[in-house]
């Protein structure tokens, strides 16, 4: 039997229907979906999945629904096989189908499930993998599951904070630039005729807006096409292992910006090791796990030489304290944790505190941001007008 992926529409009307049906044949298949009153528009073999799996992905929104429909499943107490078939029939998202179609294909043919997952590296990163793997050899499928989805719906909405919270002032500055940059291009231009003919002094301010005005419009597209073009090599340029590195040390410098990407680092990395050790996973494949997930080298280098440590028998908070980059918070909570024998319970609290600190941060730091770059543009657009007007009111007063 082979597992078929389908499209169907019902014969006697309806809305088209997406799920996977076991067959010997595309033939077989149809006429299996016939008996069931469905018409095949599409139908590809499982195998054809498997062949682009490494090229499939999914959003983290829709694996986390997907993680925490597949913790309600099992905790009803349905068997793999029989869930993956009614997680593929009741999504309508055609990537989830191929991956959950996949993953049966593998199931079915004595594969563990987290053995089939690693044929979806892009879906499913080491951390989820070595999450279920644990929960397997446990038996605790179901719970390791229910906290997975958790991990992933907190880091989905810590992230979707950051993003919203970034947007309001991108908007100002992008909006702000524009209508500056529309006055001194096409406003500005428009008053030097006026300028010319009074054939008047004209105030310092005024003719530093005009100098600013005439060099925007003669080599404004020179610079625009320099500063492309230097992005795109800084973007090529990053993509060298001992760049990205010191690039990434140096971001760790920045004011203020630096300390949020150190923090929340921090908070990833804690999270990680908290679900993996209350898990059951050891502590050395906990941090070669928790490695992956640290967006910054140099934090990620500094886990490994934790990593090294560790394996060389010293503790974890030693090891962490060694590489001096992580919070004082974190060392002292990971040290009690050791000494009581509650690690996970510890790294959780952490992590929890952690971006409880970075959600206050970003929060603070964005409600300022945004009237702080409203009284930069506003100011900015002032002198604009200031300039022209100047000259408008000198006039006037020679008139009188």
């Amino acid at each position: 039997m082979t597992a078929f992926i389908y499209q169907a529409l019902p014969i006697v009307g309806g809305k088209e229907r997406r799920g996977q049906i076991d067959a010997d044949s595309p033939r077989h298949a149809r006429s299996l979906l016939r008996e069931q009153g469905l018409l095949a528009t599409q139908l590809q073999p499982a195998q054809n999945i498997e062949q682009q799996a490494a090229r499939l992905s999914l959003s983290s929104q829709q694996l986390s629904t997907l993680t925490r429909q597949f913790s309600a499943l099992l905790d009803a107490g349905l068997t793999i096989d029989e869930l993956l078939i009614v997680l593929a029939e009741q999504t309508e998202h055609r990537k989830t189908q191929q991956v959950l179609a996949g993953l049966r294909q593998d199931v079915m043919a004595g594969m563990p499930l987290s053995q089939g997952m690693a044929q979806f590296p892009r879906v499913f990163p080491m951390l989820y993998r070595t999450l279920v793997k644990a929960g397997e050899e446990s038996g605790k499928l179901a719970g390791v599951m229910q906290r997975l989805a958790d991990y992933l719906e907190a880091r989905g909405d810590l992230n979707s904070k950051i993003a919203i919270a970034f947007i309001y002032p991108a908007v100002v500055m992008l909006v702000s630039a524009l209508v500056i940059l529309g006055m001194l291009t096409w406003v500005v231009p428009q008053m030097v005729q006026v300028f010319e003919s009074a054939k008047q002094t004209l105030p310092l301010l005024t003719r530093a807006l005009l100098w600013t005005s005439a060099v925007i419009q003669s080599i404004g597209g020179w610079v625009l096409l320099a500063v492309i073009l230097a992005s795109v090599a800084a973007f090529y340029a990053l993509k060298k292992p001992e760049l990205k590195l010191r690039f990434h040390v140096w971001r760790l410098t920045w004011p203020l910006l630096g300390y949020l990407d150190r923090l929340a680092n921090t908070a990833r990395f804690a999270s990680t090791l908290a679900i993996l050790s209350g898990s059951g996973v050891p502590l050395l494949k906990s941090l070669d796990a928790a490695e992956g997930v640290m967006s910054n080298l140099k934090l990620q280098s500094a886990v490994a030489e934790v990593a090294a440590q560790v394996r060389e028998g010293v503790s974890l908070a030693r090891a962490m304290k060694t590489a001096a980059v992580f919070p004082p918070l974190l060392l002292h909570l990971v040290a009690s944790g050791e000494a009581t024998g509650r690690l996970a319970l510890m790294l959780d609290r952490a992590a929890t505190e952690q971006s409880k600190e970075l959600d206050r941060k970003v929060t603070a730091f964005t409600s300022l941001l945004g009237p702080v770059m409203v009284l930069v543009m506003g100011a900015v657009v002032m002198m604009i007008v200031m300039a022209i007007l100047l000259p408008v009111f000198e006039m006037n007063q020679l008139v009188k």
